[in-house]
């Protein structure tokens, strides 16, 4: 409210009697001349009134600014809450902002779009143009966010369309409801907090909320929080605490606001009452600096079990201008400041400040926000999968230790050289093709090496084979690209893997089919046109090279576990041998024959072969043990070469059938004799009778005569007296497995017979 001074107000006139200049001044509260003193506003007063003349000069008195409105909306009820809005989508696109270091993108991109503006009104075809400034483009991308320097992370983490808090929140929680207020009296919008939940797991979230744009920015107070924000933020931790919700805080704020009235509301009280708090929670505590975070303002939320930094985030006690202006009286040297003070993820992670740093696409987080939040969530739920495994006791230890061991350092050691800023990486130089020649000698000097490893009993070379497979690995993927270019496909194969990343990145989680068809038929041309490609010759070489090295090493692997195991069962079955009770039958046995007088095991009496069976039977049970806790099973090998061939015999027999069936005169046989049961019918007569039992013998003599001259009598024969020596070899001594063995093999041999018989008759009708 407007004041008078009393030194700037005259009078001139004469008073009338029993007139003071109180009584005056007393009948101006309730206005002069009819108008309200208030409704005068700072302009000069000039009242002229029973002969007086009145002027006041009203003095200019600043009102007070503060970060929140006395009144935002005067046409809604319900005080300063009731203006807080819903975080909403923007209607408009943000507008695209080129950072100082990004222009020489800007003028690629201009020159793809002059060639695209001239292609559509010409109808001429620049397409190749196109593809080959769009490589550029996406080039010089990569050769730029991939060697940023310190001062150009600090730009594209205040870049202003780099996604907020509420962004990442609405796209990686599955419900979220935002709580408000501090409980004494206001909601600071710099700072959000809610309920949220991700893949059903509930959790607290809070973090620093800048603006999208200017209205936001100066509503959200640029995300520099006043001691009501930090009292929010506290009473939420109290909150999640209390319910056992895990806290996942989100930093992005220059700074607390430092103003008069902040100070006065006690800022820093707050900043360290959250400190102090965040270091007794008895829940897991995440913090991810999304953007800046800006000395106490950003610890205070901050005071984690794991800090986790986006690529091009920041992480400052003093921004590098206020570092620059105090040490070099200049903010011209913040390039310098920024990287002094290390306050990039890279060196917080080298410093252990920062537990790990979380990818962001080329361009930066806003260039795919998306891709950005699903990076956050993925590193969130693997970081709360580790911090919930703790208890207690071990959560608040491990947040304490966290804090302790910085600022910690060692002497003596060496400091890295002085690093040149350079916008762009020098290339390494391309290493040529190695010649066919020269792989050849490799080659041999390498299997040389491994044959004399063999002979002399020591490991093989396996670190130069590798290195061998590497680089037969680099040469034929250096042919293949050298193919690609050669046939012209190489442009259309950057543009499709560009195609491809952009696809992955999407929300979408299968590929769409229009892509999938471009990618088979781009592999289709190519793998058509490879046998024209110039070096096909070569390629092919360096490729059968590579596949015979691999077989080779697969070989020795396989040939090394093989060995292992042989040397563990004859260990094994050493030890079975050795005991006393397997030795004591042995040699009583041995006893007992040599008592009986026979030499040869034909002569022994049934009662002696028997006990020789039995001790046999006894040991190939205890050493089937053994084998069985290897993870082996135990077979006679004979019996199982016995029992392939016997598997490969049918498969013969089986094949000769149907060779047989499908051959012309057999098979009009067979349709002769489908005629015949189809004109006989249900009741045939005794000439359709005899004719069909004809025909049924020809076909059957047929399939007899086609198997006994193929041979099979006499291979099955062979066969029978090789299962009869596995069985003698290896079970019964008097024979007598053995018959039983060749009867199972002799009803074996007859069901394939049979089996014969009934595919000749799959054909015939029934």
């Amino acid at each position: 409210m407007a004041s008078l001074s009393h030194s700037a107000v005259t009078f001139t006139g004469n008073l009338a009697s029993g007139t003071s200049v109180s009584d005056l001044l007393r009948s101006s509260s309730n206005g002069v001349s009819g108008v309200p003193l208030k409704s005068l506003g700072r302009a000069r007063l000039g009242v002229t009134r029973r002969g007086f003349t009145i002027t006041a000069k009203v003095r200019k008195v600043k009102k007070h600014e503060y970060p929140w409105p006395d009144d935002a909306d005067p046409n809604v009820k319900g005080g300063v809450l009731s203006h807080l809005s819903h975080f909403k989508p923007l209607k408009e696109k943000p507008k695209p902002v080129t950072l100082d270091f990004e222009k020489p993108l800007m003028d690629l991109q201009k020159k793809i779009i002059d060639v695209q503006k001239m292609a559509n009104e010409t109808g001429l075809d620049f397409s190749d143009q196109i593809i080959s400034l769009e490589n550029k483009y996406q080039q010089a991308l990569k050769d730029l966010y991939r060697h940023l320097t310190p001062i150009q992370r600090v730009s594209i983490a205040r870049h202003p369309n780099r996604p907020t808090f509420l962004d990442h929140v609405s796209n990686i929680t599955d419900k979220f409801v935002e709580l408000h207020g501090d409980r004494a009296g206001y909601d600071d919008p710099a700072i959000v907090t809610g309920l949220g939940s991700i893949n059903g797991r509930s959790y607290m979230f809070m973090g620093h909320q800048k603006g999208r744009n200017t209205k936001e920015n100066i509503k959200r107070n640029f995300g520099m929080p006043t001691p009501h924000g930090y009292r929010k933020a506290l009473r939420m931790m109290y909150y999640a605490d209390h319910h056992g919700f895990p806290i996942i805080t989100f930093i992005d704020t220059p700074g607390a606001f430092a103003d008069l009235k902040s100070e006065e509301l006690g800022q820093g009280e707050a900043i360290a009452h959250n400190l102090r708090t965040m270091f007794g929670l008895k829940v897991p505590i995440i913090s991810i600096v999304i953007g800046e975070g800006g000395s106490g303002g950003a610890l205070a939320i901050g005071c984690a079990n794991k800090l986790l930094m986006l690529e091009n985030a920041v992480f400052y006690v003093a921004s590098p201008e206020a570092c620059a202006a105090i040490l070099w009286k200049t903010a011209k040297a913040s390039p310098k400041a920024a990287e002094k003070l290390r306050i990039t993820a890279g060196e917080l992670c080298k410093l252990q400040i920062a537990d790990g740093f979380i990818p962001e696409p080329l361009g930066g987080a806003h260039a795919d926000p998306y891709w950005t939040s699903q990076q956050i969530k993925i590193a969130i739920v693997d970081t709360m999968d580790e911090l919930t495994k703790m208890d207690t006791q071990e959560l608040l230890k491990h947040r304490m230790l966290k804090f302790r061991k910085l600022g910690g350092f060692q002497e003596g050691i060496p400091i890295d050289p002085k690093k040149k800023i350079n916008m762009k990486k020098k290339e390494e130089p391309i290493q040529k093709p190695t010649s066919e020649l020269e792989l050849k000698d490799e080659v041999e000097k390498l299997k040389r090496k491994i044959l004399k490893a063999k002979e002399s009993s020591t490991e093989p070379p396996e670190l130069g084979l590798n290195e061998m497979i590497e680089k037969l690995k680099r040469e034929v993927d250096h042919e293949f690209s050298e193919a690609a270019k050669t046939m012209g496909l190489k442009d259309r194969l950057a543009m499709l893997r560009e195609e491809f990343a952009k696809a992955r990145n999407s929300k979408d989680q299968f590929m769409h089919p229009a892509l999938k068809d471009k990618i088979e038929k781009l592999k289709h041309e190519f793998y058509q046109g490879l046998p024209s490609a110039p070096n096909y010759a070569t390629l092919k070489y360096k490729l059968d090279m590579l596949k015979e090295i691999l077989k080779a090493k697969n070989l020795s692997e396989k040939n090394n576990i093989t060995g292992t195991l042989k040397q563990e069962i004859n260990k094994r079955f050493k030890e079975v041998m050795d005991r006393s009770d397997v030795k004591e039958k042995i040699e009583a046995l041995k006893a007992e024959i040599e008592n009986s007088g026979l030499s040869r095991v034909e002569d022994l009496d049934q009662r002696l072969k028997e006990k020789i069976v039995q001790v046999k039977e006894e040991v190939e049970l205890e050493f089937a043990d053994v084998l069985k806790s290897l993870g082996l099973h135990m077979e006679p090998p004979s019996f199982s070469d016995v029992k392939g061939k016997v598997e490969e015999f049918n498969e013969e027999i089986n094949k000769e059938i149907e060779d047989v069936i499908n051959s012309s005169d057999l098979k009009n046989k067979i349709e002769l004799l489908k005629l015949e049961v189809l004109k006989a019918g249900k009741t045939p007569d005794l000439e359709s009778k005899s004719k069909i039992q004809t025909l049924e013998q020809q076909i059957k003599q047929s399939l007899a005569e086609a198997i006994n001259s193929s041979g099979f009598k006499e291979k099955y024969e062979m066969l029978k007296a090789d299962v009869s020596e596995a069985m003698e070899s290896s079970g019964g001594l008097d024979g007598s497995l053995a018959k039983k063995i060749l009867k199972e093999d002799n009803s074996k041999y007859d069901r394939s017979r049979v089996e014969i018989n009934l595919q000749a008759n799959v054909a015939l009708p029934d």
